[in-house]
């Protein structure tokens, strides 16, 4: 085992600049973790038209002369 594999973990977090309070590191902290950075959830499954349970329904029938020319299909 090498030290690299032994030794600390290399920091996720760095101050740069400035000189920030211990609150201030915990708010960064987390709204860092809340933030997320994992993966997406996976897209829900669309429904195909073929099997759209309204398709099952039929249009309402129109009664008049002629009424059968004036139904959707």
């Amino acid at each position: 085992m090498s030290s690299e594999e032994t030794g600390p973990a290399r920091p996720v977090l760095r101050v740069v600049k400035g000189d920030p309070s211990p609150e201030d590191l915990a708010v960064l902290t987390a709204l860092m973790a809340v933030s997320g950075g994992g993966e997406e959830p996976a897209p829900k499954e669309r429904r195909g038209g073929w099997n759209d349970p309204s398709r099952q329904h039929r249009a309402p029938l129109i009664p008049g002369p002629n009424a059968w020319r004036a139904q959707p299909f």
